[in-house]
């Protein structure tokens, strides 16, 4: 069998593969002959029908078959003996100009993976983060649990920011009620903005039992278009009153985080190393896509289409199952255009081919010690550490997520020290107000 190999465009190649008639049709006859002693036709006893019959109901079926499964396996042959590097599945497609009755070509029109060149790294700039966690940090989380287990008390005095309200209301625009206008025994904290600014005011310095008419104004970009730009009238009866009442930093706060004797300095060193792992994580995040940009940067990449389109359809499905278990309604019949999806799609491919391409040039596969940290660190956040380590170790599929992470910290360390680093410490506040 002959090929001609052709660089089309970008990544595109193609191969014109001609397969010898006379296979075809030995490897077709021979099907025809398999299965016209299964075949049941009517008026023919099973294995007895005419082969002539058999080749007239199953003959192109079966010829079909057989070239797609040779020429397939033709390409396969043309690839390994020409070590092309294929990226994705080929098409394949007939080629007009049948001049060879011996033989019947078609070609495949495929993409290869691109040569990985990566650039001067200490050209880049990267920016280390970093953060402190000490008595402030740990100080400032506690307070953040404390609220996390408010109770509210009711109390006899006016409604003030920070309570827990429970009212009655019915607004009316023109002087006619509208849809969405009104609630009965309605709660929500005043002060915290869940209502429009003028609402809340309004009810601000009311006692329970007590009425007010508060006159709100609907900003022009408001989410419900039918009252958007409108004013409303509303009629609020306050009903309840109730102000919020934080735990006290105690034994028994302790043992609800966990402190089975309640000891607040352990429970004080509990957070404190709860807390430091999840800013190391953060900072960790940050620092990683910083160089991630960097190579991105130092490296000028062609990706290939097939590559880019199967990752768009991942991240596709993944964000409708994602609609789908959130309880979205119709979730199951979103159709999400992979065009969505293709920058990230284009990145996530582009950056998958540098790190491979970066870890194979200079060895920087993690170790089984390396691995394993990750998983104790894993680990350290759940009840039985030891335990999860095990479960992680008794599978290989399951150590694919740590060794990818490991792999991962291995090529930050190795461009912190090539590129340009420079180093900035944030708040805490800054690090736990960014993204996860």
């Amino acid at each position: 069998m002959s090929v001609t190999v052709e660089n089309l465009e970008n990544l595109e190649r193609k191969v014109v593969l001609s397969l010898a008639w006379n296979e075809i049709n030995a490897e077709t006859d021979k099907r025809l002959k398999q299965t016209q002693r299964r075949v049941k036709i009517d008026g023919f006893r099973p294995g007895k029908a005419p082969l002539k019959m058999v080749s007239s109901m199953y003959g192109a079926s079966i010829q079909n078959d057989v070239l797609n499964e040779m020429v397939q396996k033709a390409f396969y042959d043309v690839a390994v003996a020409q070590d092309l590097k294929v990226a994705g599945f080929p098409s394949f497609e007939g080629v007009e100009e049948q001049d060879d009755k011996e033989s019947f070509k078609v070609a495949a029109v495929f993409e290869v993976f691109p040569e990985v060149k990566i650039g001067d790294l200490s050209a880049q700039e990267v920016e280390k983060v970093t953060a402190e966690v000490g008595d402030t940090e740990v100080d400032k989380t506690i307070e953040i649990l404390r609220k996390q287990r408010t109770s509210f008390q009711h109390v006899e005095r006016e409604a003030q920011n920070g309570d827990r309200v429970i009212i009655d209301f019915e607004g009316k625009i023109d002087g006619t009620p509208f849809e969405g206008g009104s609630s009965q025994n309605y709660p929500f904290i005043l002060g915290n903005g869940q209502m429009l600014p003028e609402f809340e005011a309004g009810i601000l310095g009311l006692k329970e039992g007590e009425s007010k008419d508060v006159e709100v104004h609907f900003p022009e970009d408001y989410h419900g278009k039918d009252v958007a730009g409108k004013t409303a009238v509303f009629t609020i009866s306050l009903k309840n009153v109730s102000e919020a009442v934080l735990p006290e930093v105690d034994e028994q706060f302790a043992k609800a985080l966990g402190i089975e004797d309640g000891d607040v300095a352990k429970m004080r060193e509990e957070v404190r190393k709860n807390v430091a792992r999840e800013v190391a994580r953060r900072t960790e995040s940050q620092t990683k896509e910083a160089v991630m940009e960097a190579l991105l940067k130092a490296t000028d990449i062609q990706v290939p289409k097939a590559l880019v389109n199967d990752e768009a359809t991942r991240l596709a499905d993944e964000m409708k199952q994602n609609f789908i278990n959130q309880g979205m309604a119709d979730a199951a019949d979103l159709n999400l255009s992979n065009d969505l999806f293709k920058d990230q799609a284009e990145r996530r491919v582009a950056l998958g081919l540098i790190l491979a391409q970066l870890v194979d040039e200079h060895k920087l596969e993690p170790t089984q010690e390396q691995i394993k940290a990750v998983v104790s660190d894993f680990a350290e956040s759940y009840e039985d550490p030891e335990e999860v380590i095990e479960w992680y170790f008794a599978d290989k599929q399951r150590l694919q997520g740590p060794t990818s992470l490991a792999t991962e910290s291995n090529v930050v360390e190795f461009v912190l020290g090539k590129a340009k680093v420079n180093e900035k410490v944030l708040s805490f506040d800054e690090v736990m107000g960014a993204q996860a």
